[in-house]
């Protein structure tokens, strides 16, 4: 009997796993709950999880030209996160809205909304574009990077800011997809882009040094990007986008503005705090416990990524269900959702705690670089289950349309809090870029506490969008 019951329990996980990748058109609102998170947490997990091996392939290779150029794309990266926070803004905002319309079986409204969060994000991308290529090397420059690292890596920084356009809208539409449920669309789209730089990544490397890394990224982004837009047009999915959709609609765009524009500042203001803490230690510690660092984050970059997929999983259904008047059927979601989380998570603790040392040696053999990456990967580690517990929550509130809090969460945390005590630790103590490590794990708890109260209160339940 035993037997037999394993051998069904394998076989529907089997047939779960197999219905996730399909794209098989959902109803999320009724059913199993269980099943409705993994359908979408799969190819949300998959989708994020080749990005995040991308990210430590991409570090692997730039490593091989030496710890100026791992500064240079570390410090790019954390001004690209802003970039990253206008497209999750933005994905955010459509995320909410097309679930919405979804849920209340209008695919034609969910479309349109769409098409105009895609207008409102291509003028945006066309203007950070412009001044990432004419101020690459004074961001640089303004970042704290070293003279040598500002003349070798302003290439790098100029084409990877000039195709903010496609990182923009790779991440937009992915959030259009997840709003309709097409989960595994958005997963496909990614992976295109994704293994497209994997490969060209090397050989562009190669043949052109850093530049040719920046080149490799655009390139694999534009392919995801046209593949979008393909289904998007063209497909027989869901969301069917016609010419009318794309015509100016200034409420829909004030309203998309609404939901974007706290979302778009919550990552902001995550991402500024990033930035401080990555000038801080450059500071503090000098360029190889700058390269240390960089090298630490691309690898909590990487285990962060797949729990975001259960994150963004449990925006959806809070939408859709919300949108289906399902109130109890939303929260129940995020919670079992948050539940599988920290289950993932602790287990990422463990790793990072124990095996620190020999994860970073794979991107470095230089000795100090190693230790300042370990020292930063087993105390950034340390908090990763209040990472997952707070993505959750956090997720929620967005997936409902309640930006406004989350972004609240984020400025007290980061800014009133971790920038301080980053500060205090790092200079008033002495402690240097050690103290900046250990202001993250405290802040992110904290984030976790707050956005675990407010979503028990339960405002979130009444927005409107």
């Amino acid at each position: 009997m035993t037997t037999i019951n394993n051998r069904n329990r394998l076989s529907y996980i089997y047939q779960t796993f197999k219905q996730s990748l399909n794209g098989e058109e959902q109803d999320y609102t009724q059913g199993s709950i269980r099943k409705a998170v993994f359908l979408l947490a799969i190819p949300m997990i998959l989708e994020l999880s080749l990005e995040s091996v991308f990210a430590v392939v991409d570090m692997f290779f730039v490593g091989k030209l030496g710890k100026n150029a791992i500064a240079t794309v570390g410090l790019t990266e954390s001004v690209i996160m802003i970039v990253y926070s206008v497209a999750i803004g933005l994905s955010t905002a459509a995320t909410a809205v097309v679930a919405r319309r979804i849920g209340e079986k209008n695919p034609d409204a969910a479309a349109h909304a769409g098409a105009q969060a895609m207008v409102l994000g291509i003028s945006i991308a066309i203007v950070i574009s412009i001044i990432g290529v004419i101020y690459a090397s004074d961001i640089l420059q303004l970042m704290g990077a070293a003279s040598d690292v500002v003349k070798e890596g302003a290439i790098f920084t100029r084409i990877m800011l000039g195709g903010s356009v496609v990182i923009l809208l790779l991440f937009l539409i992915n959030g259009i997809f997840r709003g309709a449920g097409d989960a595994a669309m958005a997963m496909k789209s990614l992976w295109i882009a994704s293994l497209l730089n994997i490969i060209l990544c090397p050989i562009f490397i190669h043949f052109m040094g850093l530049k040719g890394a920046a080149i490799a990224t655009v390139l694999g982004r534009s392919s995801g990007v046209a593949y979008q837009c393909w289904h998007l047009f063209k497909g027989s999915g869901l969301l069917q986008m016609k010419k009318r959709h794309f015509h100016f609609d200034g409420p829909l765009i004030r309203s998309l503005t609404t939901i974007a524009s706290p979302a778009t500042f919550q990552f902001i203001i995550a991402t500024g705090s990033w930035i401080v803490l990555a000038k801080l230690v450059a500071e503090s510690g000098g360029t190889t416990a700058s390269a240390g660092y960089q090298i630490a984050i691309r690898n909590v970059v990487f285990f962060i990524l797949p729990a975001w997929g259960l994150s963004n999983a449990a925006a959806t259904l809070v939408g859709q269900n919300l949108g289906a008047k399902e109130i109890q059927r939303a929260e129940q979601s995020v919670l079992l959702a948050a539940k599988y989380n920290a289950i993932f998570m602790s287990f990422v603790t463990v790793l990072f705690v124990f095996f620190a040392t020999p994860i970073i040696r794979i991107f470095t053999q230089e000795e100090a670089v190693v230790a300042y990456g370990a020292r930063a990967l087993q105390i950034i580690g340390a908090g990763y289950i209040f990472y997952g517990i707070g993505m959750v929550m956090v997720q929620a509130l967005n997936g409902a349309g309640d930006t406004k809090t989350p972004t609240v969460i984020n400025f007290i945390c980061f800014w009133l809090f971790q920038i301080p005590l980053a500060y205090l630790l790092a200079k008033g103590l002495d402690l240097k870029s050690t103290g900046a490590f250990i202001a993250i794990p405290v802040a992110e708890t904290l984030i976790a506490l707050m956005a675990w109260y407010y979503f028990k209160k339960g405002k979130w339940k009444s927005v409107q969008v």
